[in-house]
């Protein structure tokens, strides 16, 4: 994995291609965020840039989930760093639904 057409979910790093997102959406955020089929939430949703790449297989026993805070996510590949930001209209609805939302850009410091 990890070419050209890759994205990397702004709220959890997920890693798939654009294709992938369109056609199964987010193993983590598609109760939400509702990706697949519409390119417009992925376009918003997910970068193009995105650094370092971690493989998480046994999510809850993994130092790197944890690290990442990941831990509860589904197993698959993840962006240490998503380059980007939200928009605040999607902020403001996951934070309606009693989701936080902590920049994966490494802005975040709690």
């Amino acid at each position: 994995m990890s070419g050209k057409n890759d994205r990397a979910c702004m709220v959890c790093g997920v890693i798939r291609s654009f294709d992938e997102f369109a056609k199964n959406g987010c193993p983590n955020c598609e109760s939400v965020l509702n990706y697949a089929g519409s390119e417009d939430i992925i376009q918003d949703c997910t970068s193009p840039s995105f650094e370092g790449i971690v493989a998480l297989g046994e999510p809850g026993e993994s130092w790197v989930g944890r690290w990442l805070r990941i831990e509860s996510f589904q197993p698959g590949l993840y962006a240490v760093k998503v380059n980007g930001r939200l928009p605040e209209d999607i902020i403001e609805e996951l934070e309606s639904k009693g989701i936080t939302y902590r920049p994966r850009d490494g802005s975040s410091t709690d």
